[in-house]
């Protein structure tokens, strides 16, 4: 079994059109004014600079995960670019071919981010998920482990959903789900609703599943990362 490395790479939208034409198994060529291609060595560098950087200049950004032969990784030594976790390797444009060629299976896009919903129609959204979704930046889908799926809503999106489950689950608001048929909601009619988890054959209230306390807790976990379902 060939030994692999797994590397993390933050991307905007058109790079990422591009790396999805090719299958998934190719990162495009350098621009003339990029020498140089950036893998990193950590899931929290990669976003890090998906929020800060990718989403202000392109809308959105992306956090990506693959791997490569460890052996051949070895002959870019692990850059220290920053304080302790960050870590990169450095690829010369003109190689980026071959590296390409070294990556073990496909490129598979982890987690998606949008810039701050500025002109959104917010209703009786509470102020703790307006205040996130006119954040620098959100999260709008993506993996925080590996059986965590999360899809967040915006509100133009929950106005469209929410009526699906209205005459079983009076006040709800659906503010996301996990990629399948549970809602992530809310009951618009208490001040701080908890959020809970709705199937869409639920018939009320009674069959839901608490998630978080709050809205605000809700974020918090989302953005750090330790949000999982529970069941």
């Amino acid at each position: 079994m060939t030994d692999v490395t797994t590397l993390w790479r933050p991307t905007g939208p058109e790079e990422l059109r591009l790396v999805a034409e090719s299958g998934w198994t190719a990162w495009p060529p350098r621009l003339p004014d990029q020498p140089i291609f950036y893998p990193v060595r950590n899931r929290w560098y990669a976003t890090k600079i998906a929020r800060e950087w990718n989403v202000p200049a392109s809308g959105s950004g992306f956090v990506t995960r693959f791997d490569v032969e460890t052996a051949f990784l070895d002959r870019y030594p692990v850059q220290q670019a920053g304080g302790r976790d960050v870590l990169e390797h450095w690829i010369p444009a003109e190689e980026l071919d071959e590296f390409n060629r070294h990556i073990v299976g496909r490129i598979v896009e982890v987690a998606e981010f949008r810039g701050p919903l500025t002109d959104a129609d917010f209703g009786d959204l509470p102020d703790a998920w307006r205040d996130y979704l006119r954040g620098e930046s959100w999260l709008a889908r993506g993996w925080l482990g590996d059986d965590t799926f999360v899809h967040l809503f915006t509100p133009a999106e929950t106005a469209e959903l929410s009526p699906e489950l209205a005459d079983t689950h009076p006040g709800i608001a659906i503010i996301g789900g996990d990629g399948g048929r549970e809602r992530l909601a809310i009951d618009l009619r208490q001040p701080d609703s908890p959020v809970s988890l709705v199937d869409v054959t639920s018939v009320g209230w009674n069959d839901a599943v608490l998630q978080a306390e709050s809205v605000a807790a809700f974020v918090t976990a989302i953005d750090d990362g330790t949000f999982s379902f529970r069941w």
